[in-house]
């Protein structure tokens, strides 16, 4: 009866080295590599670790009036870090339409409209950043 009951329920490190087996010959596919990938690469850019290790604050009211850019180069809130995360998705977004727009060599309008999306959508990004770097610099 032993021997049945040894055979019908597998050992612990039988299981584990199964699990262990499935999981690194698991391939996952490019796209979530490179969505996760992206994210790390858009959290460390806009400031996460600053964000993680100083905890700061969402923003100030100082003044009766509302401040959600850090006044200094030295500093950020959370609404600085969002912010730039958002812009540096539309950036992205941004040139994944002019990408987009290569693939449509047949259809001369479509690959024209989503370039000139894509530029945009690059080109608001660009300013928006450096105007809220601007707005740092000198202190506003």
């Amino acid at each position: 009866m032993s021997e049945k009951a040894k055979k019908e329920s597998p050992s612990a490190s039988s299981t584990i080295s199964t699990w262990f087996q499935r999981i690194s010959t698991m391939k996952p596919s490019n796209l979530l590599i490179t969505i996760v990938v992206l994210a790390i690469a858009i959290f460390l850019f806009s400031g996460g670790i600053y964000d993680i290790v100083n905890l700061p604050l969402p923003a100030v009211y100082y003044n009766n009036q509302f401040y959600f850019l850090y006044p200094s180069i030295n500093g950020q809130f959370w609404f600085d870090t969002v912010a730039s995360a958002i812009l540096y998705v539309v950036g992205f977004a941004g040139l994944l339409a002019i990408y987009q727009s290569a693939k449509h060599a047949y259809n001369p309008r479509q690959a024209y409209l989503t370039m000139i999306v894509g530029v945009t959508l690059l080109f608001i990004s660009y300013l928006f950043i450096e105007y809220f770097i601007h707005l740092k610099i000198i202190g506003a």
